[in-house]
């Protein structure tokens, strides 16, 4: 469940570098979380 948010998050902030189209710092926070779930997720196993 996480993993799959963290991949949607991640695709999103991709198709926003892409496009151009960035809600200001608000993509780039949506990876951070990204990041920081896939982490969470590896640590756990």
């Amino acid at each position: 469940m996480l993993y799959t948010i963290a991949v949607i998050l991640v695709i999103l902030w991709l198709l926003g570098m892409v496009t151009s189209y960035t809600l200001g710092g608000f993509v780039h926070i949506l990876l951070v979380i990204a990041i920081v779930v896939v982490l969470l997720r590896v640590i756990r196993g």
